[in-house]
């Protein structure tokens, strides 16, 4: 093999991972955040879960992309563990079809494909078509690069040497061992599938050496989906342990098989004259007849994965946190793994705004409290939770910065510019509810005593803030119309101006304090304020749900 043929073989490499790599972008660009509602209505049944799998999969081409992009919907609450079994088994079937269409040789329309691609993108000036002619572009460039690999092994059809080493895959030890590793370190079963096949086709190899390498390419693709779970919930973890038992229990049953039956030779039989076809119809034959075996066995397989990884009370974070955003490395630097960024981003981005919210809301009740009461009992409280509050506002904002430089998809792009807004609005609020919280230091201080007509006007203001609030979060979490929070926004305007009124008549009859007075002032700027942020909120979010 001379050095022109390697780099053929690399250059061949590289052009089929950039080909899956551009077919990747362009769905995750044109699908965006559409993924999570099909996803959300089509998993809750375990066979159109297994369709949408292994759909996913056949359009991007890569089975570790779909199961690192299952990973991130599990480890942000858009999906659960009973769920992601459905799409993961899908997802091994549809991945057999790269190697289905090596198989029908349609090489020769590859450079059509790429034409096709690059000129929609080229010629046609509406983005979403772009997105498609990336789609197109990619399958042609892939199997170019497949081409390339195909011609550049020819020559080891000579090799003794070579020859010699891939007989010894025949042994179901090293060839199972063979193949994972070799998965393993590109990351790509459709990859290693090809070059199987481009070995088979250049006549270097048969079934027979073969299928024992092809079962071990299973197990290693897994690769991709555990470097997907470091730093991820448990379960999304135990998604990757499910993904390995499917393989493993698959490639235990078709190596038992293959050794005491010939089965392998049955299959040479469907294709005689093509050992690239033999090839491709194990590999379809094993994940749908493993996807078959373990069907009706799917829940059992999210509890054996629950309990070799069980949850561990005792490990729950006392510090500060983040409980959704996760740093999923492979979707964030890898980018034939980018499919479902969005919706995995989005979708944990609004959990963690949740929780950020309800300590916001949390800090707003117990500041009026303080202040009603005239106490700083409960101030210490009110600054720990505004630290924690300081905290998520920075690293929600950090992620959302790293997001957006990826984003291709506009709607989704402008959604999370808006939660960015968001995030600092509800910052706001928090400050403004420790400004109210703090006034109780001068309470002490002055020994302030308010009447039962200010009493009762803080508890008005402290029952409105916290009912424009929960309306925040409904909007965070179903989208939806502003309308209701800009009616109770003026409301708050309002208040505040009856009440500043009600202050000078106090002050024109000589029932208030000075320090009172400028005290209570202040303390009508925060409400105003405050209500001025949760409009913002509102608004923020019903903009991004209908840009």
């Amino acid at each position: 093999m001379k050095i022109t043929d390697v780099i053929s073989l690399l250059g061949g490499l590289g052009l089929f991972l950039y080909g899956m790599q551009m077919m990747s972008n362009g769905l995750e660009a044109a699908a965006g955040n559409r993924m999570k509602k099909i996803l959300e209505k089509l998993t809750a049944n375990r066979f159109l879960g297994v369709l949408v799998g292994a759909g996913i999969t056949a359009a991007i081409q890569s089975s570790s992309a779909t199961t690192v992009m299952v990973v991130g919907f599990v480890n942000s609450g858009m999906m659960t563990l009973s769920q992601a079994v459905w799409i993961i088994m899908g997802a091994n079937i549809g991945t057999t079809i790269t190697g289905q269409l090596i198989a029908l040789d349609i090489g020769a329309l590859a450079p059509l494909f790429a034409f096709i691609g690059v000129a929609l993108i080229v010629f046609v000036k509406k983005e979403k078509i772009h997105h498609y002619g990336k789609i197109i572009a990619g399958l042609g460039i892939l199997f170019i690069g497949m081409d390339m690999m195909s011609a550049s092994m020819m020559p080891l059809r000579e090799s003794e040497a070579f020859i010699s080493m891939m007989t010894k895959f025949s042994n179901p030890v090293l060839g199972i061992l063979a193949g994972a590793v070799f998965t393993a370190v590109i990351q790509s079963s459709s990859a290693s599938v090809g070059i199987l096949q481009a070995l088979a086709g250049s006549g270097v190899i048969g079934l027979s050496q073969a299928v024992y390498v092809l079962f071990g390419q299973n197990i290693g693709t897994c690769i991709t989906a555990v470097l997907a779970s470091i730093g991820t919930s448990r379960s999304a973890k135990r998604t990757t342990i499910i993904h390995l038992l499917f393989n493993i229990i698959g490639t235990s049953i078709f190596t038992i098989i293959c050794i005491l039956t010939p089965f392998a030779a049955f299959v040479e039989t469907l294709s005689p004259a093509n050992v690239s076809a033999q090839i491709a119809n194990m590999h379809t034959i094993f994940n749908i007849t493993t996807t078959l075996i373990l069907l009706p066995f799917g829940t059992y397989l999210a509890k054996i994965a629950t309990k070799i990884l069980p949850d561990m009370p005792e490990e729950k974070n006392d510090f500060m946190h983040l409980e959704y955003i996760h740093p999923i490395i492979p979707i964030e630097n890898r980018g034939e793994t980018k499919i479902g960024l969005s919706a995995i981003a989005i979708t944990a981005i609004k959990n963690e705004l949740l929780r950020m919210t309800e300590m916001t809301k949390e800090n707003v009740a117990l500041s009026f409290d303080a202040v009603s009461r005239g106490s700083t009992s409960l101030l210490s409280d009110v600054r720990e939770r505004e630290e924690y509050i300081d905290y998520l506002n920075k690293e929600i904002s950090k992620y959302i910065s790293r997001i957006l430089v990826k984003e291709t998809n506009p709607k989704d792009s402008q959604y999370m510019s808006a939660l960015f807004k968001v995030c600092g609005n509800l910052e706001r609020i928090g400050d403004h509810a420790v400004n109210i919280c703090e006034y109780t230091t001068m309470i002490e201080e002055k020994q302030i005593s308010f009447s039962k007509e200010v009493i009762g006007e803080i508890a008005l203001m402290q029952e409105t803030c916290l009912k424009a609030l929960t309306l925040i979060e409904g909007l965070e979490k179903n989208g939806g119309s502003v309308y209701d929070v800009e009616k109770i926004e003026q409301q708050i305007d309002d208040m505040t101006e009856s009440f500043r009124k009600n202050q000078i008549n106090r002050m024109q009859s000589g029932k208030c304090s000075d320090e009172g007075c400028v005290l209570y002032s202040e303390m009508l700027t925060d409400f105003e304020r405050i209500g001025d942020h949760i409009l913002n909120v509102g608004q923020e979010i019903a903009l991004g749900a209908t840009e």
